[in-house]
């Protein structure tokens, strides 16, 4: 049932400082329309009776949220979804004319999310305290009370001791450390005891190398370079300039907060049966590992060697190994693409459906882009009307399928808003994005502009200003309305197909950049062996072997240009080639080497190739153990043949030449004897 089925629109101008475009709003959102002006005071009963129908309810209305909210729960009904129409659509130059991206944008809202898969992480306040100084000490005495505190200074300055010591102090220098909020392990070099007589400064006993401290949290006031990539989206582990006041006050407050069982969301669901990051000790894609910031994936391990491990623990959120994973292994939960895509989906056929045109999707976050554009409503000339924005948690995660569907349902353009400051985790949108004006240039679908983009700042004005230059240039077709289906790589290649579909010179095969999850793995027939190394290390099929024959198969819509066939091929006769091809050829295997079988000259079963035992026969035709015909020709027979002629034919394959009578001395000495005789 759609998300719109039975529902209720409630729409208010806010004391009419916004123009609805009731018939536009009533075409496109798949909901009764009911409007207002004053919903959140005067006409509170409006809202009232809706939530008193039983019926699904939407409120244009954000500002007010938590008073409908509270006279929902009140009422003992569902709490509505609310949407903002009116920093988003309606507070803004051409207000007037933003009727169907009102429509739009309610349509989207209702199309319901599933819930986020949590990650419990337990803290039981044992915190290490990292330090150069007494500030250390200091701050660790503002948390006794409320933590296990160990503190670890570096040694390189004179630090005073306490008069009393209410937890331990220690010398040592932190080496390396791994773990979480609740799992923290740190490995100290020169781990030393205060010695009990230290006066005016600290005594130190004799260093030890190695010493690990296992903590909840641990609180660094070095001042040094921090013990973590990306050390601010690293849970448990608060880092502060000694130097700073401020900064040790506010990390100190952070850490006694730090105690208790916490719940954080499962950013990536993980499938590792679709991995292809390595295949018997072949490296093959690293695209995750490479672009992790946090350095929460790693290469698996014993049984999970074949593939990569993602500590949940550890995960920021950032997306960016979901958004270059080329076999869907790894798919980002918050939301996961498929019911993205739906809202996407909704929103730009609603936004058509209600006589919009030439769309742009605007992506953004909530810490980010809302206030972004609260401020270009209140202050400046809002959001263009053709501007459809849509919120997700993290841009860096958008993959390749959401950017392809949103110009397969009918945007003319889309931009991903980001900080000015290079955010964690870009690299893997910006990829995408460049697939996609790749995919379309060769389409002939392109801009001048490109039609894919990022917008990088933090100046509400200057957003507004990069969106009001966009050229209004739609693709003059209508928009596909098919349903996303599948993985992130068939529900691209989907959008894909219906863009070339719609194309009015419809290119057969398209070349991508590097690394792109599509193309074709050329193998050079003439040194092909065919020993199907490769077949056996495909992790998606695309390589197959013929049970029937001597014979190597390559199906291209299968292919990820993982790389671990060119990884393990001994001859080195496969090379990558990114691209589309949407020719129905592609989505049939093809045979890419074939050769004769070689028939048993004995029994006549078929085994290995003409070729192959050719090449072991010219091999080991200069061998001493070949050189009777009769042991030559055991290389033609199957291997139940050989056995049998080993076996029954007296022959042993592994005998060597016959070898020479021993002598003794006796021997010899009596052959002298008969030559002196004249006999010999």
């Amino acid at each position: 049932m759609s998300g719109t089925a039975g529902r209720i629109a409630l729409v208010c101008s806010c004391e009419d400082t916004m123009r609805l475009d009731g018939k536009a709003i009533a075409r496109g959102c798949g909901a009764e329309l009911r409007t207002a002006e004053q919903l959140c005071m005067a006409q509170l009963d409006r809202f009232m009776a809706a939530l008193a129908t039983g019926r699904p309810l939407t409120v244009a209305c954000t500002a007010q949220a938590p008073l409908f909210a509270q006279e929902a729960a009140e009422a003992d009904a569902p709490t509505p979804i609310f949407v903002n129409v009116r920093e988003h659509a309606g507070w803004s130059a051409e207000g007037r004319a933003a009727g169907p991206k009102m429509a739009a944008l309610l349509a989207a809202a209702a199309e319901p999310m599933p819930a986020t898969p949590l990650v419990p992480l337990e803290s039981k306040g044992v915190t290490l305290v990292l330090g150069r100084d007494a500030v250390a000490l200091e701050a660790a005495a503002k948390l006794q009370d409320r933590l296990d505190l160990t503190v670890l200074l570096a040694g390189a300055e004179e630090v005073t001791p306490p008069r009393a010591a209410p937890f331990p102090v220690m010398r040592g220098r932190a080496r390396t450390a791994t773990g979480w909020l609740g799992a923290f392990e740190v490995t100290v070099d020169g781990a030393a005891v205060p010695r009990p007589s230290s006066r005016a400064r600290y005594e130190w006993g004799p260093g030890k190398d190695g010493a690990v401290s296992r903590a909840d949290i641990v609180l660094d006031l070095t001042g040094a370079a921090p013990l973590f990539p990306t050390p601010e989206v690293r849970q448990g582990y608060l880092r502060a300039d000694p130097t700073d006041a401020a900064a040790v006050e506010r990390a100190i407050t952070a850490a006694s907060d730090l105690v208790g069982t916490f719940d954080k969301p499962r950013f990536i669901a993980f499938e590792g049966s679709l991995c292809a990051h390595a295949r018997n000790r072949r490296n093959g894609c690293t695209r995750c590992i490479d672009l992790c910031p946090t350095g929460a994936i790693t290469p698996g391990t014993g049984k999970l060697r074949d593939q990569v491990v993602i500590s949940a623990e550890i995960c920021a959120g950032c997306g960016a190994c979901a958004a270059v994973c080329p076999t869907g292994a790894a798919t980002y939960t918050l939301p996961p693409p498929a019911a993205l895509a739906r809202r996407l989906r909704r929103l730009l056929l609603a936004y058509r459906e209600a006589g919009g045109d030439a769309p742009v999707v605007l992506f953004h976050d909530e810490a980010q882009g809302e206030p972004l554009l609260d401020a270009l409503a209140r202050h400046g000339d809002g959001l263009p009307a053709r501007v459809l924005p849509l919120r997700v948690n993290e841009p860096t995660a958008l993959d390749l399928s959401l950017i392809a569907g949103a110009f397969a349902w009918g945007a003319s353009a889309i931009r991903v808003l980001l900080p000015g400051r290079h955010r964690h985790g870009v690299e893997g949108v910006a990829r995408n994005i460049d697939y996609a004006n790749a995919a379309l240039d060769g389409l002939g679908l392109g801009h001048a502009t490109p039609r894919a983009g990022m917008i990088e700042t933090d100046d509400p004005f200057s957003l507004g200003e990069a969106l009001a230059v966009l050229p209004r240039a739609p693709f003059g077709f209508a928009p596909s309305t098919h349903e996303a289906i599948g993985r992130p790589r068939e529900m691209a290649l989907q959008a894909l197909r219906a863009l070339r579909h719609a194309a009015a010179a419809p290119a057969e095969t398209v070349a991508m950049p590097a690394l792109a999850p599509f193309g074709v793995a050329q193998v050079n027939a003439e040194g092909c062996t065919l020993c199907l190394a490769c077949t056996g290390v495909c992790p998606t099929s695309a390589f197959s072997a013929n049970p029937e024959r001597p014979q190597l198969r390559f199906l291209e819509d299968a292919c990820v240009q993982c790389g671990l066939c060119a990884a393990t091929c001994p001859e080195k006769v496969i090379t990558l080639e990114p691209r589309l091809n949407f020719s129905p050829a592609a989505a049939s295997p093809r045979v890419v080497k074939e050769e004769e079988p070689a028939a048993c000259a004995r029994c006549g079963t078929l085994f290995g190739t003409k070729s192959s035992i050719a090449r072991v026969k010219a091999k080991l035709s200069a061998h001493w153990m070949f050189t009777d015909p009769a042991r030559i020709a055991i290389l033609d027979l199957c291997e139940a043949c050989r056995i049998d002629q080993a076996t029954s034919g007296g022959l042993d394959p592994y005998a060597g030449p016959a070898r020479p009578v021993t002598k003794t001395s006796e021997d010899y000495l009596r052959e002298a004897e008969r030559k002196r005789r004249g006999e010999g």
